[in-house]
């Protein structure tokens, strides 16, 4: 029943028309796509915002281009004037999201739960207005709950519906052990959008299972029930697996705007339109040209990558530093030179030092072994000379150029 889109006037149809088009922009699959215009329409009728949650592990605080699917789509909706619900699954977290796992989750400290949410904070602000947000911990309405209340939850769902889930199927049929208490998870976390009355979830489609819980525990207790939009998960570097800090295929956030420019010039062809359509800041109008352009060769892939390359520093951090990073990109990569503005270390130990011991000095590479790799691979560079022998000693000069790789470049000041 569309109630409220029948009571639109025109203006207010085209007004509908446009966030409709704007929000499912990019979307996997909403769930139900009807009554997501209908909440749209009741929305503009009653000049009310939609409540929209996107809940977050706290286990996980590093925040990569992966995140702005989601993030995109928050920012997107915030333009609109809705209201945004971010929640802090501090009380869920002590379980841990059994999501793509085959065994149960670590529980977090309360410690680590702070600080990974802060975390989440300063990082989102990079994409969305983090002064127009809602932060929330479930655990204000859920650690009230006494055992009467647990089975209460427990009794909207059945054990057959939780084995539904892969992970839960798997680590069954394989004879892994499945702790009751995971299978509150998926519980706890529809209750939180009952708790706040949410309008709209987002989620990745990996968290169709969760979010749609939602739905179930809103209708048990007969409250209108949110409508789910599923967004598509972006493969990283490698063209292959999901983008992750594990696998190493990430590009990060709060990585400085050289690597972000350069390693989003190393992504296969075949993504670049997607991660223009799911990450950048261009419009829809912007990325259907550049589509359009490359199917029919008027543009070139790499081109492509320079213009995504720069609408993801701008995004991140700002329009010079964009044009900064991508002059960079061309001095190194196009010009076989450095680039003009680098990271500037005080050395304050010896002046005479093995080519591993000044790498590892610098944290450019985590260990020593990795450095002793990525020397006799021919990766690093003394003021543009390779060093080739791992024993090799270096003697530390003032304005002296350490680069590691194609991207880390980093400029010493010795103290006279």
């Amino acid at each position: 029943m569309m109630k409220f889109v029948n009571q639109l006037n025109n203006n207010q149809q085209m007004e509908l028309q446009t966030q409709f088009e704007v929000l499912s922009y990019g979307v996997e699959r909403i769930v139900p796509k009807e009554e997501l215009k209908e909440k749209i329409a009741k929305s503009i009728v009653k000049k009310q915002p939609l409540k929209v949650k996107l809940g977050l592990d706290p286990t996980a605080p590093d925040v990569h281009l992966g995140h702005t699917v989601v993030l995109n789509k928050l920012k997107q909706f915030q333009q609109f004037g809705h209201r945004i619900q971010l929640i802090i699954g501090d009380f869920t977290g002590r379980i841990g999201d059994p999501t793509g796992k085959d065994t149960a989750r670590k529980a977090l400290t309360d410690e680590e739960v702070q600080h990974n949410a802060n975390t989440y904070y300063e990082q989102f602000g990079k994409v969305i207005n983090m002064e127009k947000v809602e932060l929330h911990y479930n655990s204000k309405w859920l650690s009230t709950f006494d055992f009467s209340k647990v089975l209460e939850l427990a009794s909207t769902v059945t054990v057959a519906r939780m084995l539904e889930r892969n992970d839960f199927h798997n680590r069954y049929k394989s004879h892994k052990p499945i702790y009751l208490h995971e299978f509150f998870y998926p519980v706890m976390q529809g209750y939180d959008s009952y708790a706040l009355q949410s309008d709209i979830e987002l989620g990745g489609t990996d968290q169709e299972f969760n979010v749609l819980f939602g739905r179930q525990i809103q209708e048990h207790y007969e409250q209108e029930k949110q409508v789910v939009l599923l967004l598509p998960l972006i493969e990283g570097l490698d063209g292959v697996e999901k983008m992750s800090k594990s696998k190493g295929n990430y590009i990060g956030v709060d990585e400085s705007p050289n690597d972000i420019f350069g390693k989003t010039m190393s992504i296969p062809d075949g993504l670049i339109v997607k991660y223009f359509e799911l990450t950048s800041n261009l419009s829809i109008e912007e990325v259907s040209t550049i589509k359009s352009m490359l199917e029919n060769g008027t543009l070139h892939p790499k081109d492509a990558k320079v213009r995504l390359a720069h609408s993801l520093v701008e995004l991140f951090y700002s329009k010079e530093e964009a044009d900064q990073s991508q002059g960079n990109f061309a001095n190194v990569f196009g010009k076989n030179k450095m680039p003009e503005n680098m990271p500037e270390v005080i050395w304050e130990l010896e002046t005479s030092i093995s080519i591993i011991d000044l790498v590892k000095g610098l944290n450019l590479l985590p260990s020593k072994s990795e450095a002793r790799k990525m020397v006799q691979n021919g990766g690093v560079r003394i003021n543009q000379e390779k060093v080739m022998d791992p024993s090799q000693m270096i003697e530390v000069v003032d304005g002296i150029v350490v680069q590691v790789g194609k991207r880390k470049f980093v400029r010493l000041k010795v103290n006279p």
